[in-house]
């Protein structure tokens, strides 16, 4: 399974308030998660802007999600409350991803339609694992969560549920950071690697500076949340090792942001007036907020699609 973009994760924001990870998926997600997102499908129908961030952006991995969840009778419009997706690093197989679904299906009825197809079960661990389309496989966790990926991604999944691994729970950096973002419709958490990489690309040429490869190794970890009930906010948590870093690394960003409006269209120029950097002890805020009417006409500018890709 393909690495999720940032359009994928928009395009599922909504305005009403998500469900924290099913605590039946949580066991098995591994403690080396490079970053889980939450994302609330439930109201996505009735948000005009989400709507035209799926037209406009959807990737062709979540396109074949979607299509792999039809061909066992799951209507990703209508059967689903909640996504999460979990990338964790495996000391032999790299990143790894499994997806959790939850919702109005029925584990009973799935099974049925699996069983007339004559499609049966493979034992692995203590589970049944089923076929998908696009070579997924998927098991029930219970009758309305299911869990989903390649083969090797979910039985590192089952391993940890069955404690042949370590599981997020024994990884306190990451649960802190969960326990503060997953009531919001769209969540996310980053691990120190990925939140590092995350500022390298935002960082852009400043990242080339003398001094920040020192000062991304005090980088620790990220969260962001996003929403849609009054126009769009977006907010990005960057954890540092201490208020020097956190402080530094605002006023990098904040260089980076008037460089960038130089050369930027009108509509950009808005975007980037709309976003405001700031620290708070260890913590590097950003947050963005706009109308929906504005941030519409931005998903067709260049600098949407550069990023979003």
């Amino acid at each position: 399974m393909k690495n999720f973009s940032l359009a994928a994760l928009l395009l599922c924001a909504t305005g009403s308030f998500a469900m924290p990870i099913a605590s039946s998926a949580r066991s098995m997600v591994p403690s080396e998660l490079q970053q889980l997102i939450g994302v609330d499908y439930r109201a996505l129908k009735d948000s005009p802007t989400a709507q035209a961030l799926k037209q406009q952006v959807l990737p062709d991995n979540l396109k074949e999600l979607e299509t792999a969840l039809k061909g066992i009778g799951i209507d990703s419009e209508h059967d689903l409350d909640q996504l999460d997706f979990a990338s964790f690093r495996t000391e032999k197989k790299g990143i790894q991803t499994i997806g959790i679904a939850q919702g109005s299906f029925s584990a009973k009825a799935v099974l049925k339609k699996l069983k007339r197809s004559k499609i049966s079960g493979v034992k692995y661990g203590t589970a049944l694992v089923y076929p998908m389309d696009d070579g997924m496989v998927m098991t029930f966790l219970d009758d309305n969560t299911l869990a989903f990926g390649n083969s090797d991604s979910l039985h590192s999944a089952l391993d940890t549920q069955d404690g042949k691994r370590p599981s997020l729970d024994s990884n306190p950096e990451m649960t802190d950071q969960m326990a503060s973002v997953d009531s919001a419709p769209l969540w996310s958490i980053l691990d120190q690697k990925g939140t590092q990489a995350m500022m390298m690309s935002v960082m852009g040429d400043a990242a080339k500076v003398g001094d920040y490869d020192s000062l991304k190794k005090r980088i620790l970890a990220s969260s962001y949340t996003m929403n849609f009930a009054t126009g769009v906010n977006f907010d990005l948590n960057v954890l540092t090792a201490d208020s020097m870093t956190a402080a530094t690394l605002s006023t990098l960003l904040k260089g980076v942001m008037l460089y960038k409006k130089m050369n930027a269209s009108a509509i950009e120029k808005t975007a980037i007036e709309a976003t405001t950097v700031d620290s708070d002890s260890a913590n590097l805020r950003l947050h963005f907020k706009t109308d929906d009417s504005k941030f519409q006409t931005l998903l067709h500018a260049p600098l949407f699609a550069a990023v979003s890709r």
